[in-house]
């Protein structure tokens, strides 16, 4: 912990997780917000799920290609813009009763301007601190955005179920415009400037540690997502049992990310720490009591963290640093296809065989990105002897002060 609280005290460091948690609280939020709001006006389920659909598949589309727009007109004036389009859309969709084609074109639209703060801090972190801090910084982040998961849907389902629908998509708006503005208004996002790009887009999935980072990472949140509809389903639709045991598998990541995130990244890193993933999903099919669910679920926690750890710092070693906020909207595409896939595979095994299929399903993911990662282990960069910082571009970097 001695080397966290030297890391937080690194000028700027401790604002800037602040400011983008903040900013990316609403993301915890929002696909519960709509699902709820348009159940409740259309009294349909499955209309709810086709604007959730839209939103997901703008969210996918813009991933890589918003990231990339910071590196041609700025990282303030890109967040500024999807920011107001996004709070403007879910705002209009909150207080507008409107045919159910119109709220999937308004779902759409958020979707695809959602704020790629993402890929802004994780390509504002190697400018932030020296490189022997980047990876436990990596391992930080990833430990913390566990407080989102874990707060996020409990705040809106109590806002949601007691104020009301509209009330708490307005909430929605309100978060993310404050924690938008003091993203984009500190210091750090109008020090740093992405170059411009100068490859096609797409071209940086050539590079085998970004697909290998993708991949892993689709079959990663691919076995959590299936995991929250197994726990869902196994408490009657998310009773007080549900949310403590998804909970505790929260906790487990972000004790697995602040234990794990010394330890130097080798190429058998993504390896190991999934193995831990697999194993304790695998533990998940033996029984369905809630402390058998939420004792296997902490050690399969313990491994998220530091896996997604070891995606975000293979990354930034692996390309140059005009590269880096694509190939972050890239991967956070292929997580957000995989909690799709995760959710709809569980959706199917649940009604075939019950609510343990889910657990299959999430342990099938889990398997999976243990074997990619052992058997692709050459296409893992070893960053045990170097740091994690992104390769420098070749042309001047322009900083503004």
């Amino acid at each position: 912990m001695a080397g966290y609280r030297e890391l937080l005290r690194t000028p700027g460091v401790g604002r800037i997780i602040a400011a983008q948690l903040t900013a990316r609280f609403p993301n915890g939020m929002t696909s519960l917000a709509v699902l709820l709001h348009i159940e409740h006006v259309t009294g349909s389920y499955g209309a709810a799920g086709l604007v959730l659909a839209a939103t997901s598949i703008g969210q996918a589309v813009a991933g890589p290609v918003t990231s990339r727009w910071m590196g041609r007109w700025g990282m303030r004036r890109v967040l500024t813009v999807t920011l107001l389009v996004c709070a403007a859309a879910i705002a209009t969709l909150a207080l507008i009763e409107m045919p159910l084609p119109l709220y999937m074109t308004l779902g759409l639209v958020a979707g695809l301007s959602t704020p790629p703060i993402q890929s802004a801090v994780r390509t504002i972190y190697p400018k932030m601190v020296n490189s022997k801090q980047l990876t436990p910084l990596y391992s930080l982040d990833a430990s913390l955005q566990e407080i989102i998961w874990v707060l996020a849907p409990v705040l809106i389902t109590l806002v949601a179920t007691q104020v009301g629908t509209v009330p708490g998509l307005l909430l929605v708006v309100v978060i993310l415009l404050g924690g938008g503005a003091w993203f984009i208004l500190s210091p750090e996002v109008g020090r740093v400037r992405i170059p411009r790009s100068r490859r096609g887009l797409g071209r940086v999935l050539a590079k085998p540690p970004v697909i290998l980072a993708t991949a892993t990472g689709f079959l990663l949140i691919g076995a959590c997502a299936a995991v929250e509809a197994g726990v869902v389903a196994t408490f009657d639709h998310g009773g007080l049992e549900a949310g403590l045991i998804l909970a505790v598998f929260a906790v487990g990541s972000l004790a697995g990310g602040l234990s794990f995130g010394h330890i130097p990244i080798g190429p058998w890193a993504m390896a190991r720490r999934l193995a831990i993933v697999a194993l304790g999903l695998s533990l998940t099919i033996v029984s369905l009591n809630a402390w058998w669910l939420g004792a296997t679920l902490l050690v399969a926690g313990a491994g998220i963290a530091p896996a997604l750890a070891v995606m975000f710092a293979m990354t930034s070693a692996s390309v140059r640093f005009s590269e880096t906020a694509e190939a972050y909207g890239w991967i956070s595409t292929g997580q957000l296809i995989g909690a799709a896939a995760g959710s709809a595979v569980a959706g199917l095994l649940i009604d075939g065989i019950g609510p343990t299929g889910a657990y299959v399903a999430a342990a099938a993911f889990a398997i999976a990105g243990f074997v990619v990662a052992a058997v692709c282990v050459r296409g893992f960069p070893d960053l045990r002897h170097r740091d994690a910082s992104p390769i420098p571009d070749t042309e001047p970097v322009e900083t503004i002060t």
